[in-house]
């Protein structure tokens, strides 16, 4: 099976600008490649309050193989569903959930939380990213608040890979980002007399915000169920996908399988004939 891209160590350089304009205080343009994706929260068990449960339903001989929070709450609620804790399917809790998986029990995997921060992403990635709306939250970085003076910019592959339209993109990207850096220097001067400093900033950044592409790179803290994200990758992940957010999904993938295999490990990675990868399962739209 073809090994997932790396996501963990997000690739970006600094290359020179195309010939500046006056007044421009920056000579090189920071560009990302790849995605970065930091799993930073997972759930755990009560144990006690659980064993407390199964004592007060005579189902205290109880027990299940896996010791990820989330496997183990996605089959304490599939057995509560039945009452089923005392007649437990052999093979354990990679069993009991590809069973669910198999029948489509779906909601059940609902209760499986994963907290995600995503980083070398771009702002396109992220508008279509949001659309996903159930079983998600999301916080992102506020181009309002902070300085995307010196932002990094995130540059398809495609382009990348081809000198002519990679020159092409960068003239572009370094216009917009000196348009910003003028603006806002402007804009502030115009603000002055605002007597509120971060209001001030504020006012500034949101106008000329209004430049910067979609190529800007973002921040954004994702979280998920696990029913929302499997629908997440198999969405994204798919060959007819975005090539951005279908790395994005990859990469995702990648993570929660490595941290919770009984509910992600349905998943293959296969080649695609014009470059880069996909993923199919034999689960889809649990």
């Amino acid at each position: 099976m073809p090994a997932f891209p790396k996501t963990q160590d997000s690739a970006s350089s600094e290359l020179p600008m195309m010939p500046e304009s006056e007044g421009s205080p920056s000579p090189t343009i920071r560009i990302v490649r790849e995605p970065r994706v930091y799993l930073v929260g997972r759930q755990t068990v009560d144990e006690t309050e659980l064993e407390r449960f199964l004592n007060d339903h005579e189902v205290s001989t109880w027990v299940t193989d896996t010791e990820v929070g989330g496997e183990k709450l996605v089959e304490t609620a599939g057995r509560l569903c039945y009452m089923s804790f005392a007649r437990p399917r052999p093979g354990g809790n990679r069993a009991y959930i590809s069973h669910l998986l198999e029948v489509g029990h779906g909601s059940v995997l609902e209760h499986a939380v994963y907290n995600l921060i995503l980083t070398g992403v771009s702002r396109a990635m992220t508008h279509e990213l949001v659309r996903h709306r159930a079983g998600f939250g999301y916080s992102q970085l506020s181009q309002r608040f902070v300085d995307e003076s010196e932002a990094e910019f995130v540059e398809p592959d495609v382009i990348a890979e081809d000198p002519e339209l990679h020159a092409v993109w960068l003239e572009a990207i370094s216009a917009c980002q000196d348009a910003y850096r003028r603006l806002a220097e402007a804009l502030m001067e115009r603000f002055a007399q605002i007597p509120d400093r971060t209001l001030r900033r504020k006012r500034a950044r949101e106008a000329a915000r209004s430049v910067l592409p979609n190529a800007t790179e973002t921040k954004i803290f994702v979280t998920g169920n696990a029913r929302a994200l499997r629908h997440f990758i198999e969405m994204r992940g798919d060959a007819a996908a975005d090539a951005e957010i279908r790395k994005v999904a990859l990469a995702v993938l990648g993570v929660l399988r490595a941290e919770s295999p009984h509910l992600f490990g349905d998943y293959q990675v296969i080649d695609l004939p014009e470059g880069g990868q996909a993923v199919t399962t034999e689960h889809r739209k649990v």
